[in-house]
This record gives structure tokens, sequence and C-alpha cells, in this order.
């Protein structure tokens, strides 16, 4: 199930403008803090080798695959890459259905509860709250009201470790973070001290929301 690579540690690394020859090294920072779930958007440099690479140093703790997915031919791309997850900035039922089809996890993004109803319809198994700074806390509360409790809400966009404990009280079950946690031309340690500070910001927002567990597919 996708929630067990949300566990113990619920963000998603977005490496958006990653490059084949430092993929591994990054990778290996960032899983070092906890991460179980990275993803290099399609508008990267060389994405689909990033893809390989990855997956072939990490795909045994890690859950590698693909961002800014806009087509089925793309879904089809991925899976030969060895890419397990599919993550959206939108919500096409055609790609998700591809990516279901495929055998591959999804993560669309929606940003009102008609399509994250939609999406959950074609087969999502997350749902990107995208962009974040519309669907804010007080947003993402009504959804949570509304949608499958055992659904997971990931909010995605300018995400930052101040910023997650709000999202967390309000229902988040965990966070896509990009280029606060990698940009490029960041180095490696750079990269594994932003990671740490996230993953150390997780753990706190658990104390300030009352140690609040989110629900369990």
């Amino acid at each position: 199930m996708f929630r067990s690579w949300l566990e113990p540690l619920p963000l998603i690394a977005i490496l958006r403008g990653l490059c084949p020859q430092e993929s591994v090294a990054i990778g290996t920072a960032i899983a070092g803090a906890g991460f179980r779930i990275l993803e290099v958007p399609l508008n990267s440099p060389r994405p689909l080798e990033s893809i390989r690479m990855l997956a072939d140093a990490l795909g045994d703790r890690c859950l590698i695959g693909a961002g800014t997915v806009l087509t089925v031919d793309a879904v089809a791309d991925v899976a030969d890459a060895g890419g397990k997850v599919i993550v959206m900035p939108h919500a096409d039922t055609q790609v998700i259905a591809a990516a279901k089809n495929a055998g591959l996890f999804c993560v669309p993004g929606v940003s009102t509860p008609t399509e994250a109803f939609a999406a959950l319809r074609a087969g999502a198994d997350a749902l990107k709250a995208f962009p974040a700074e519309l669907v804010t806390p007080a947003v993402l509360r009504s959804w949570r009201a509304i949608l499958p409790p055992e659904v997971p809400l990931l909010p995605v966009g300018g995400i930052d470790p101040e910023g997650m404990a709000v999202y967390r009280r309000a229902g988040a079950t965990g966070f896509g973070i990009g280029s606060a946690l990698y940009a490029p031309g960041r180095s490696v340690a750079e990269v594994a001290d932003a990671a740490r500070a996230f993953a150390h910001a997780w753990a706190s927002s658990s104390t300030e929301s009352g140690n609040r567990d989110t629900p369990r597919a």
C-alpha cells in the first residue's frame, strides 16, 4: 500500500532540476534523513535516466518515481525506467487510470473537492493538495471533513519546516517538499541538512498537534 511508504516519515522529496550525475548522491543523502519517497519531475534534465539510477541504487528502501507527469505516454516511459509512483500537478483521470493499469502508485494534484473525488474514483492512492498557497489549512480542514479519512492528503507548494504544524493540525497526512529541500546547484551536504530539518520539523509537529495520528487505511 502507498501509505506504508509514508511511514514513519510522510514527506515526498521533489527533486526538480536534478541531473543524473548527482542523482544517487542527492537521493542517498535525502534517504539518510528518513525520506522514503523521491520523485524526479519530468521537466528536469534527462529525468528518466535519473529515475533509473535512483531506482537501481535506492529502490530496495525508497519509492522512486516521477513528478509533473502530464500524459499517458509519459506514464509508460516512467514505468520503463523503473519508476513506481506517478505524481501529477493535475487530476487527469486518463493519466491516473494509465498509472494504475501499469501497476504504479498515483498521486494526482487537486485543488477542489470535485477534482479530489474524481481522482479517487479513477484510482488515486493519495491526493496532492496543490498549490498549497491556494489550499490553505482552513480549506484542507474542510476537505478532511468530507473525504474518506483513510485518504492521504499531501499539501505541496511553498512548504517549509515552519509551516508544517498548522497544516498537520488541519489534517495533512504529509507533504511534498520541493525547492526548500533541493534546488540545482545545492551541495549534497546542504541537501542533507535540509532533509534533516524537515524530518525534525515533522517530528516536532506531532507534539505541536497534540500527538494526533492521522487515520490509517
